[in-house]
């Protein structure tokens, strides 16, 4: 699988031209390998991954497809290898290279250092879609995600703070095997749960409350994402109405959800409905985004992304309603795009939940 990822990418490289790679995601999806530090030079015929004496050994066991150097002073290291093989014009990643560092290649390779963005823009659609092995890991991250949903609906109780909640879920999380959390999860009740992107406090669980929890899981470097909004106790009828509203539009959404489709088209589907429900003004995010090494990837569902669908792809899928101290609801389900339509990737039932 690396060995084909590195051949796709010297096929758009020049005979005199490299390509280099020092962020992190990038550098994992190019070497299966994950560290801290490393970076990966990639030339027309060959393939490089300089990396330092902390992770040289294990890096050397198990980096098959490029050959792994160990490096002391990197720049000195590439300049060699550049000069070696006749390079003329390095191919940075612009999307994530600072000014600074720009200026230090320039200064140490002496070579044209290119500001175009085709490298960035091809291991962006590489990385959308998911081959076999990527989709089977992240598979792997959401049934991690589901079984934390079913433990924890046992665990919620009036009395218990969100940070106790957070805490539980992200405990069990790693006791099934995860390597670690998608993200910072939210868990947040009651007035908290307005906020889209709210902080687990110390808010002790009331009767009435709606509890919105977003978290995911981490398998071989692959990540989930999925969110449940429940209620506490009862719920009134205004919460049952927002709860049925965005159910809906998220339902809609993903019914209309293929290759071939336009993203913007799809975000448009799920705000209409929200919209006429008479909640517009209260969904003021996307409707999802792309998921894998990186919690948020290209593409987006939102009204300004215009790119089509393409097979291979995961997108999640969230509307939320959130009213100002009030309540908040966000329901998302993670989908695998296919020509014909798309695979829902989660299985945690989504209809109201009133614990």
């Amino acid at each position: 699988m690396i060995e084909k990822r590195i051949k796709e990418v010297q096929s758009e490289l020049g005979a005199k031209e490299a390509l280099l790679v020092t962020d992190g995601n990038n550098r994992f999806y190019l070497t299966g390998f994950r560290s801290s530090a490393g970076t990966v030079l990639v030339l027309k015929e060959k393939a490089y991954f300089l990396i330092d004496f902390r992770y040289f050994e294990k890096a050397k066991n198990t980096v098959s497809a490029l050959e792994v150097k160990l490096s002391n002073r990197t720049n000195d290291e590439i300049d060699e290898l550049l000069k070696a093989n006749n390079i003329n014009k390095l191919y940075i990643e612009t999307y994530t290279t600072s000014v600074s560092a720009e200026k230090s290649y320039s200064e140490a390779f002496g070579i044209e250092i290119s500001s175009d963005d085709k490298m960035d823009k091809l291991l962006e659609k590489m990385r959308s879609i998911k081959t076999s092995e990527e989709l089977e890991l992240i598979k792997i991250a959401q049934s991690y995600t589901d079984k934390t949903f079913s433990y924890i609906l046992e665990r919620i109780e009036t009395g218990r703070t969100e940070k106790e909640v957070m805490l539980d879920m992200e405990f069990y999380m790693r006791k099934l095997g995860s390597e670690g959390v998608s993200f910072d999860f939210i868990v947040v009740s009651g007035k908290n749960s307005s906020l889209p992107h709210g902080v687990p406090t110390d808010k002790m669980i009331e009767k009435g409350d709606f509890i919105t929890m977003d978290f995911g899981a981490v398998a071989g470097g692959y990540r989930s994402d999925m969110t449940r909004t429940v209620a506490v106790g009862c719920v009134s009828d205004e919460q049952r109405l927002v709860y049925e509203t965005v159910l809906k539009a998220q339902e809609e959404a993903i019914k209309n959800i293929s290759a071939g489709k336009i993203c913007s088209q799809i975000d448009k589907i799920a705000r209409d409905i929200i919209s006429e429900a008479g909640f517009g003004d209260n969904f003021g995010h996307g409707l999802g985004h792309s998921v894998g090494i990186e919690i948020h990837e290209n593409p987006n569902f939102n009204m300004r992304c215009h790119e089509i669908l393409l097979p291979g792809t995961v997108m999640t899928v969230e509307p939320g309603i959130y009213l100002e101290n009030k309540f908040g609801v966000r329901i998302e389900d993670m989908v695998y795009v296919t020509e014909n339509g798309c695979i829902n990737l989660t299985e945690s039932p989504k209809n109201l939940i009133i614990i």
